[in-house]
């Protein structure tokens, strides 16, 4: 059995096996140009066991939420980006580096980290790169957390999983290469054979005036991811979640 919670964005709460993991936190109202437009800014009901941390873009690694943290929070970042975060948050940091296929245990549950299609920089303003990547956690359940992807094959290997948590969208008004829109984050959960799935990172960040623009791509992903999947993946339960909502799922 799997609890979570959807903050927003890429932050999703994660109990498994009485362990506690975070993805991607972001836990502040605002992140540069970007504005918490919908949700209550995160109030975790616990410290989490560890971290999980998909790649370095900024709406991604925060590392204001995560000095937010008790400092002892062990992280589990992307291979390559263990130097970035040290330099950041101190030398003391508990910091595990995965490549793909590469895992590592975190209490009672077993993390994997899997291929991610996506840009392996920090910025445009930073040097740093490291390859994306998801993480598959198995514990009671089987969960895959996507990170921020685009389609490749290899999802098609990730599978069957109990539950994706899949981004369907973004937070401006485009969605560049590297991203997964309704349709093509329905067929990734096709490919992975998902018996429940979430869709996350849309509707929650969003740039300041740019609500005037394209306001389609802010709310309407989730319920059109829903629509593509009942085509596409009518074998995956998908739940749509407002921000700080919660699903329990169990083990198919």
């Amino acid at each position: 059995m799997v609890e979570l919670t959807w903050y927003g964005h890429s932050t999703v709460w994660i109990e498994d096996s009485g362990t506690r993991l975070l993805t991607d936190p972001l836990l502040r109202d605002r992140l540069a140009h970007l504005r918490r437009r919908r949700g209550p800014v995160p109030r975790l009901p616990d410290a989490p066991d560890a971290v999980l941390v998909s790649h370095l873009h900024a709406d991604h690694l925060d590392f204001a939420s995560l000095r937010l943290l008790p400092a002892h929070t062990p992280l589990v970042v992307p291979a390559g980006a263990g130097r970035l975060v040290r330099r950041a948050l101190g030398a003391a940091v508990p910091c595990v580096e995965l490549a793909v296929g590469e895992r590592t245990t975190i209490g009672q549950l077993t993390v994997t980290a899997v291929p991610a299609a996506h840009d392996p920089g920090r910025g445009p303003w930073s040097r740093h790169r490291a390859p994306a990547v998801g993480y598959l956690i198995n514990g009671r359940a089987s969960t895959w957390f996507a990170g921020d992807t685009g389609l490749f094959e290899e999802m098609a290997k990730l599978g069957p999983v109990d539950l994706a948590l899949v981004p369907v969208g973004g937070w401006g008004p485009t969605l560049g290469a590297g991203h997964l829109d309704p349709a093509d984050a329905a067929e990734a959960v096709r490919r992975a054979a998902a018996a429940h799935a979430v869709p996350i990172h849309f509707g929650t960040f969003w740039p300041v005036g740019c609500e005037r623009f394209r306001p389609g791509l802010f709310l309407p992903p989730g319920d059109a991811f829903a629509h593509h999947a009942a085509t596409v993946a009518p074998g995956t339960r998908v739940h749509v979640l407002d921000p700080g909502g919660s699903l329990t799922v169990r083990r198919s």
